[in-house]
């Protein structure tokens, strides 16, 4: 008798017992499909916003980053949430075919988080100090690898949903590029531009987190029309490709202001991990996965840059699903584990594990210091990478590695 009850103990210690214990993977999908589920209201077009706990930054409060919606539309589709993903789709679709200062589109980097009717307006806020409408440069421009994930995502979800108009505004987002960043003299694609209006500037720097982004959009594109995308998506491979420091097993971040000298300054992670994610790529990128958990290691996650001051909760998401798209199940799970540990109770996942990061990069093309950090807050990009690395979804290619992991589907 007390046999069978220390056995029915043990069952349900065990069913009680965490789940990332047995499989942080569904632990990761379940909840961050939840939580991404749970910020979507109804299904009109509408921009969520990035990150929670913002109230003393005026700049982030109820900003929804492009860059962080595609991602969260990407990951919904994996979740097998398609009417939550097409919420936001939609309103990608509204900021990618029309602008307030361009009817032909031009997609900013951030949005005002909410209902979008009509016209998607850029993200800004009231300065009492000043008494005026303050925007902020970088958010009110338009970056080449932002254009390129929202045109992943509604690629997905044309791909989901069979609508042609996704395909369409994808379409128009890769001609953007084409026709504003194409650098054809010195090969690549170029930053975009910084700024509105009167005060807007080219970045002529190039990154190669930018061109993998572009070379998958195009590559997905080129599925429909071969001849229009073809030499798009071989000109930015071939940046990429050229990125590629064989002798060291890394990538370089991209270029200087120039647009052809090489950057050495720093490294970036996303431009470790993400080359090996794109269809086609050789195997010999992969090398650069090794470079990224050493020189990029921080306390089992990795740091945005070489300096490893703290962990990037969305840079290791992103190389738990790199390590298993290679085939390293172990270490992209082990990941995965840290990962079930990192959700904050609004329900999304830190940003980082310290409460400021660094990046080695500025926010501006004029500021002379490294502005750009990532602080300790909740944040739907971490949270939609860590959904992606536990459905085993890669972004680039819409393809999934394995069923999926929770029963999320709606």
């Amino acid at each position: 008798m007390r046999g069978w009850c220390a056995g029915l103990m043990i069952m349900a210690m065990a069913l009680a017992a965490p789940a990332r214990a047995a499989d942080p993977a569904a632990e990761v999908s379940a909840r961050g499909c939840a939580a991404l589920a749970a910020r979507v209201d109804g299904d009109e077009p509408q921009f969520l916003a990035s990150y929670d706990d913002v109230d003393d930054e005026p700049a982030l409060k109820g900003a929804a980053f492009t860059y962080d919606n595609a991602l969260a539309a990407i990951a919904l589709v994996a979740c097998g949430d398609v009417a939550h993903a097409a919420a936001i789709g939609d309103a990608l679709v509204a900021a990618a075919t029309m602008d307030r200062a361009d009817p032909a589109g031009r997609l900013r980097n951030a949005y005002r988080a909410g209902p979008v009717s009509g016209l998607a307006l850029p993200h800004g806020w009231w300065d009492d100090k000043a008494g005026l409408w303050a925007e902020d440069s970088m958010q009110v421009g338009t970056a080449s690898g932002n254009a390129a994930w929202a045109g992943l995502a509604l690629l997905h979800l044309e791909a989901a949903t069979g609508q042609r108009r996704y395909g369409q505004a994808a379409a128009r987002l890769g001609q953007w590029a084409v026709t504003h960043a194409w650098d054809r003299l010195w090969g690549g694609f170029a930053g975009g531009i910084h700024g509105d209006g009167a005060n807007s500037m080219a970045l002529g720097w190039k990154s190669t987190e930018h061109n993998v982004d572009l070379t998958a959009l195009f590559d997905w594109l080129k599925r429909g029309d071969a001849r229009r995308w073809q030499a798009p998506a071989k000109a930015a491979r071939a940046f990429v490709a050229g990125q590629f420091v064989a002798a060291e097993g890394r990538f370089l971040i991209g270029t200087l202001l120039d647009g052809k000298s090489a950057n050495r300054a720093t490294s970036g992670l996303d431009a470790q991990v993400w080359p090996s994610l794109l269809r086609n790529a050789p195997k010999e990128w992969r090398r650069a996965l090794a470079y990224a958990r050493t020189a990029h290691g921080a306390g089992g996650g990795v740091d945005f840059n070489d300096d490893r001051d703290g962990i990037w909760w969305e840079g290791t998401a992103q190389l738990a699903l790199a390590e298993r798209v290679a085939g390293d199940e172990t270490a992209g799970r082990a990941r995965l584990a840290l990962l079930a540990g990192q959700f904050a109770p609004d329900g999304l996942v830190w940003a980082t594990s310290v409460p400021r990061l660094t990046t080695g990069l500025a926010l501006a093309p004029d500021h002379a210091q490294a502005d750009f950090f990532y602080f300790r807050r909740p944040h739907l990009g971490a949270t939609a990478w860590a959904v992606l690395a536990a459905q085993g979804w890669n972004p680039f290619t819409g393809v999934r590695l394995a069923p999926p992991l929770s029963p999320t589907a709606r």
